[in-house]
């Protein structure tokens, strides 16, 4: 958490700092562990396209989120997979990437997205051998990316955890966000375009409260009646 500057406004009158809870009693807050740091530092550079370095950061906390409500689920294995598993983007040129995953895809590129996966998997190891991850988590990571796209199924609880957050994204703001430009779309269609693509799609029922959570808050900050509400305007 860096977000530190206070807030020009202070309608209490009063400074309540102090009864601030620390952040290590807080459930609910979500910050990245230092091994997945170490991770996420490496993989950095793979992920400088496309927005996946953001897309990545909101998986990844979303992946956190769903380990602490999942208990089988290892966190060594799912979290890792989660920071790396679209690496393999690096190789591949942003517009083929944008039409391999555009809405009217026909199928002819799907053999880019499939690259990714490879590359990615090809990526992880690389990245996880020198940081001294164990041999059974670096290939359940590998199999993990392998496939994370293309393949409908899970082979594992952890498979789907990865699956459901990195699916989960896109009907949070973010994932909403990014497709208004990418593809030409108002929010709306945005927001239902990205729910077609993950609410009925997702394995875990954690998952899917998640994202019912996400699109319940952009519905209604998008609906007719929001336009009703009065915002505050603060002296600053």
């Amino acid at each position: 958490m860096t977000r530190t500057s206070r807030s020009p406004v202070n309608l209490l009158g009063r400074n309540v700092s102090a009864h601030i809870p620390a952040l290590e009693a807080t459930k609910g807050m979500i910050v990245m562990r230092e091994r997945d740091d170490a991770v996420w530092n490496a993989a950095l550079p793979f992920l400088r396209t496309r927005d996946n370095d953001a897309h990545t950061l909101v998986s990844y906390g979303i992946a956190r989120a769903l380990c602490e409500m999942i208990p089988d689920a290892d966190p060594d294995v799912v979290l890792p997979a989660i920071i790396l598993h679209d690496t393999g983007w690096s190789t591949v040129d942003e517009v083929v990437a944008f039409n391999a995953i555009a809405p009217d895809r026909d199928g002819s590129l799907h053999h880019i997205v499939i690259q990714h996966e490879k590359e990615g998997a090809r990526i992880a190891r690389e990245v996880l051998e020198p940081l001294g991850h164990s041999p059974e988590v670096i290939d359940e990571v590998v199999a993990i990316i392998d496939g994370h796209d293309t393949r409908l199924t899970a082979i594992s609880l952890n498979d789907s955890v990865v699956k459901d957050a990195d699916k989960v994204w896109r009907v949070s703001p973010h994932g909403i966000d990014v497709a208004v430009p990418r593809f030409g779309l108002t929010r709306e269609e945005s927001a239902i375009l990205n729910a077609s693509r993950a609410v009925d799609d997702l394995f875990n029922p954690e998952a899917k409260a998640m994202s019912r959570a996400f699109l319940s808050w952009e519905c209604m900050t998008e609906s007719p009646q929001w336009t009703q509400t009065t915002p505050r305007e603060f002296d600053q």
